[in-house]
Formats: structure tokens, sequence, C-alpha cells
């Protein structure tokens, strides 16, 4: 496993010795921040646990709307007596890591920040502030925009039948496109820190970008819970514009780009 190291600070700025870590090191450095990582997300769970039936309240809300527009009957099935409590069980996880995700995220920048010199461990906060609303933001767009025009389209093309959706299917296809998006949304914090390395470029991106739109809209297929095109381009369109954006932040902070602006200050 390579040692997580960064490239040399940009010209004028003083070298920083930074401590390297063995292999066993990083693997013990790993499993304390995925033991921390647990104990969050096993906090949130009981915390999240007594309000998971007023959050599935919320998470049925756009199927009852849309159950409701095609006048069809407005309540979920479950097909075994143990659903509905591995239902909240699952709900609950799922709440418990939404609300324990900014303390996870600390610990994947104390993972990662070894890596960095002491100029590029100011990116913090910015880094907590930024994955937390690119996430939310993913999975408010899905939740707003995204599923209710899915639910709509998949549930008026078989309007000549009587729909029976239960509990478990609906908050599994509720969760794939909720939390994909989510993910999705990252990207540009995922660009930051290869560029950061020095892993890839904006040049790099910008030559490439005909295959990552390419690979976007395969994603974007996969996550859409319909065949149809439009609903696959709404999920594909924001992803562009991410790539997008996330050029221009690897041309920021890129170490090459850095120490050319460096260069033309000292002039």
């Amino acid at each position: 496993m390579p040692e997580l190291t960064a490239e040399a600070p940009p010209t004028g700025q003083p070298e920083e010795s930074m401590p390297a870590m063995s292999f066993l090191e990083h693997l013990e450095e790993l499993r304390h921040r995925i033991i921390y990582s647990i104990i969050a997300v096993a906090a949130g769970f009981f915390a999240c646990w007594g309000y998971a039936e007023r959050i599935y309240t919320i998470i049925q809300k756009p199927l009852i709307e849309v159950l409701k527009r095609h006048s069809l009957p407005e309540k979920l099935v479950f097909l075994s007596p143990t659903e509905p409590f591995n239902l909240y069980l699952k709900i609950g996880l799922m709440a418990g890591v939404f609300v324990a995700s900014p303390f996870v995220l600390y610990q994947v920048w104390m993972f990662i920040s070894p890596g960095l010199y002491r100029t590029e461990k100011r990116y913090v906060l910015p880094f907590m502030g930024a994955t937390v609303f690119l996430f939310s933001a993913g999975g408010l767009f899905g939740y707003k925009l995204v599923y209710p025009a899915a639910l709509d389209f998949l549930i008026g093309y078989g309007s000549q039948f009587q729909p029976m959706i239960t509990v478990n299917e609906y908050t599994d296809l509720f969760l794939t496109v909720i939390l994909g998006l989510g993910v999705v949304f990252e990207l540009p914090i995922l660009v930051f820190f290869l560029s950061l390395m020095s892993v890839i470029s904006a040049g790099w991106m910008w030559r490439n970008v005909r295959y990552s739109i390419l690979v976007i809209f395969i994603i974007a297929a996969i996550l859409t819970p319909t065949t149809d095109i439009l609903n696959m381009c709404v999920f594909a369109a924001p992803m562009v514009a991410l790539y997008l954006v996330s050029i221009g932040i690897a041309w920021l902070v890129h170490p090459k780009q850095r120490r050319a602006r460096q260069a033309r200050k000292a002039q």
C-alpha cells in the first residue's frame, strides 16, 4: 500500500516534514477510524429509533401523493408480520447514519490528513461543510424532483393494474435513489482530493470529458428506476454539471497550478 504523501508545497513556502507511516500503522489507524465511526452510527441509531415511524411518514409522502393523483388506494402492504419491525430497524439505522455523518466524515478526514501538508489541512472545515451540503443537496434533489417524477411515470404506466406495493420494496427503491444521488453529488469532493494529491488534473479531466459523460449516463441508467430517456437525462444533467464544476476545482487545487500562481505573485 503506498504511503499517503503529497507533492512539495508551492515555491517560496518552507517544506514541511511529515512522518511516514508504515503499512501496519495505516491499518491500525484505519481500524481506529472505523471503530469510532461504528460507535457513532450506533449512537445515532438509538437516538433515531423512536422517530422511525415519523421518518417513514416523510419517506412515503412522494408515493402517497402520486397514488392520490391517480385515484388509487393510499396504503402500502406488507407480506410478513416481521416486515414493519424490520423496516423501522432499517429506517432507524439509515437515519442514524445521517445523524452521525459529520462525525464519520471527520474520521475520514483524520485518516487522510497525515498525507497532507499543514497548509492543506486548513481545508478541514470547507471539506466538512461541502461534503454534508452536497450529500444533502443530492438527496433533496432526488426527493423533490427525481423520485416523484419516476413514481408518477411508473404508476401511471401501469394504471390498468391494481398496485400492491410492499413497504420493503418501496423503501429499498427510495433508499437506492436518494442515497445514490447523495453519493453522486460528492463528485467535487472526490476530485478535490485526487487533484490535491496530483492523481488527476483539470487538463486530464477536460481531455476525457466525452468518456466521462458516457460513464455518467451509464451510472444514471443504473440509478434511475425507470427505463425512459427523460428520467435518465434528469439524473445525468446535474452529474454533468458537477463534473464541469469539478474541472474548475481541480484547476484551483492542483499543486502544479498553485505553484504557477505563486510564481506569478512573486514576480
